[in-house]
């Protein structure tokens, strides 16, 4: 196929890229923005994505950031290929601070708080909720019986916190990622204008030269 990779990753080499990608972070986050600034339509729109897509990254539905990111982006007519870029916000080395504000922000707003002798560990809570979603889905296919516990704790002390904790500063980083956006945005655009411009001009008066000088005598 043409667009085959030549080099096959092995799984291993597949799974440290999504940890750390090739040439580093640095460079994939110069990428993104490079990619971003160059979409063909208004500042204002390209800078709504990029809100929409760093406010999913706030949110507990991982897996599901790029289908978040589209629905925000449509809600308010923000370009839809910036909001998938600017779920890259969202990344291993953003994670864990993103989801302590937004756990600590939902204890703050729900009035409760975060009881590490309760129940379970945070990551023990992780672990017995996927526990019981492993178990629950081979429930279905055998005479065992479902169980819900470890779920339904982790529902009540992880997801809804997160949930609605994320709102706050998911809004807040947004709508900073917007006005942060909309003026380097507009500032490239207008510079790339300004040098297609100039390359065009360029052409037309090297045509204009040739033109004026007539054919060439034998």
């Amino acid at each position: 196929m043409v667009f085959k990779r030549r080099d096959r990753r092995s799984p291993l080499q597949i799974l440290t890229e999504l940890v750390y990608p090739r040439g580093g972070w640095g460079r994939a986050f110069l990428y993104v923005q490079h990619r971003v600034r160059r979409l063909p339509d208004s500042p204002e729109r390209i800078a709504r994505g990029v809100g929409a897509g760093v406010f999913t990254t706030f949110t507990p539905f991982y897996g599901l950031h790029f289908v978040i990111a589209f629905l925000v982006a449509r809600l308010i007519r923000g370009n839809i290929l910036a909001a998938l870029s600017g779920t890259f916000f969202g990344n291993p080395l953003t994670y864990v601070p993103i989801g302590i504000i937004s756990l600590k922000t939902g204890y703050f707003l729900l009035g409760t708080r975060f009881d590490e002798g309760r129940h379970r560990s945070f990551f023990g809570k992780f672990a017995d909720a996927s526990r019981d979603l492993k178990d629950n889905i081979i429930a279905l296919f055998t005479d065992a019986h479902p169980n819900w516990e470890g779920l339904r704790v982790f529902y009540h002390e992880i997801f809804f916190p997160y949930m609605i904790g994320g709102l706050v500063p998911g809004i807040i980083a947004g709508v900073v990622a917007y006005y942060l956006s909309v003026p380097l945005i507009r500032a490239y655009q207008y510079r790339r204008r300004a040098k297609i411009k100039a390359k065009f001009s360029a052409i037309k008066k090297k045509a204009q030269a040739e033109a004026d000088l007539g054919p060439k005598a034998d």
